[in-house]
């Protein structure tokens, strides 16, 4: 079905369609409410790459009406095989544990809709009131402002024709976020959106907040420097979902 948006100048703009890709693995203790809080903005296609989850993720996403897609485990291969499946002329890649903000997805519509733009992504805030991890927000926004390359779990979004020039993710065990971003942005400009996604803070918790936040800086460094993600991954040990489980893999 066709949308159209009214341009300023009043002339049809094309609304382009938007699938929305979540990678999961034993997510099922908050998948259900994701899904919920998705539909309220009008998705037009929805599909759940599951890892083979083993808590009833997939079946409990299938319930609340998202296509579910199985996948060899890893974040990289199961947002591969979503895309693979998705009809969409956009594909926003969503975390289980992040929250678009209201009106996301026609924000992200809007964005696709002028210009030349081939992608983009979302500002950040985590669901903690702790001072330390508004500051790491606020760093991690002006970061991503001054280099137009987002971590994952900033929503990104980007033209399937893009996406797919560009051969989609590359299979590594981690960065294969920002190695995406840093390519997309070659192909042309890149949105930042002014609304906040809101990610959860559980991997800062769960290895404390400093700890963590080193770690990454460190990870992000020596992977600049040409470290394989494959051995940087052995520093990087995954975080338990919020059912108590550890996920195998990066899929979190």
């Amino acid at each position: 079905m066709l949308h159209l948006l009214r341009h300023p100048a009043g002339g049809p703009l094309h609304r382009p369609s938007v699938s929305t890709v979540i990678p999961t693995w034993n997510e099922g203790a908050i998948i259900e409410d994701a899904l919920r809080r998705l539909a309220e903005q009008g998705p037009d296609e929805v599909i759940v790459a599951d890892g083979g989850s083993t808590d009833g993720t997939a079946e409990r996403a299938r319930a609340a009406g998202a296509r579910v897609v199985q996948a060899p485990r890893g974040r990289a291969p199961q947002m591969n095989a979503g895309a693979a499946r998705a009809s969409g002329e956009v594909l926003l890649f969503l975390h289980a544990d992040v929250r678009l903000p209201p009106g996301g997805l026609q924000a992200v519509r809007a964005a696709m809709a002028r210009g030349r733009r081939v992608g983009g992504f979302f500002r950040i805030r985590f669901d903690s009131s702790a001072p330390f991890l508004g500051a790491v927000a606020l760093a991690s926004n002006l970061r991503s402002a001054l280099t137009r390359v987002p971590a994952g779990d900033r929503a990104i979004f980007v033209r399937a024709d893009a996406f797919r020039a560009l051969g989609g993710y590359r299979p590594w065990a981690l960065l294969e976020d920002l190695d995406l971003s840093r390519r997309l942005r070659g192909l042309g400009p890149v949105a930042r959106l002014p609304s906040r996604v809101t990610a959860s803070a559980r991997r800062f918790e769960r290895r404390g907040p400093v700890r963590t936040v080193l770690l990454m800086a460190w990870l992000y460094l020596v992977w600049s420097l040409g470290a394989s993600t494959r051995d940087l991954a052995r520093h990087y040990p995954p975080v338990p979902s919020p059912g108590g489980r550890a996920p195998a893999s990066r899929a979190e």
